[in-house]
């Protein structure tokens, strides 16, 4: 029991990590542009910092369920790498169709993925609705200053 609470943990941990660095390399990439992305017209550009914002979500939650599903292979808790990616997807996305399931011993670790995924989801979400407030309060200041 206490293995797999240290394993979740620590794979929990690096996820968190992972985004949180991500976040920053995309926060310093979108400072960048910030000169582009606050002219006119700032519409379009929005929908640009969106998608690529969405992106980046995608980005996310596929290394994190990766990790999960090759540590589930290298554990040998599934003898495919596609039943291990298909059940750190569904364990992650809390969808939980219980279709397959883990054996006893490491049965934790499938709680842990699902509490890691709802982290991560909350995550990238607000790192996203924040790239997208301050990228439209930066536009809506430029055309302040500019009436």
């Amino acid at each position: 029991m206490f293995v797999q609470i240290a394993l979740g943990s620590a794979l929990l941990v690096t996820s968190v990590m992972i985004a949180g660095i991500s976040f920053w390399i995309l926060e310093w990439r979108l400072t960048r542009l910030r000169p582009w992305l606050t002219r006119a017209p700032h519409q379009p550009k929005l929908m640009v910092v969106l998608c690529v914002t969405a992106l980046w979500v995608l980005v996310q939650m596929t290394v994190a369920v990766w990790m999960w599903a090759l540590t589930f292979l290298a554990l040998g808790v599934f003898e495919t790498l596609e039943a291990a990616v298909y059940f750190a997807l569904v364990a992650f996305t809390t969808l939980g169709f219980g279709d397959i399931l883990l054996p006893i011993e490491w049965r934790l670790l499938g709680g842990m993925a699902a509490m890691n995924g709802l982290l991560n989801i909350g995550l990238v979400t607000a790192g996203m609705v924040e790239t997208l407030r301050q990228l439209r309060l930066q536009q809506m200041a430029i055309m302040d200053r500019d009436t």
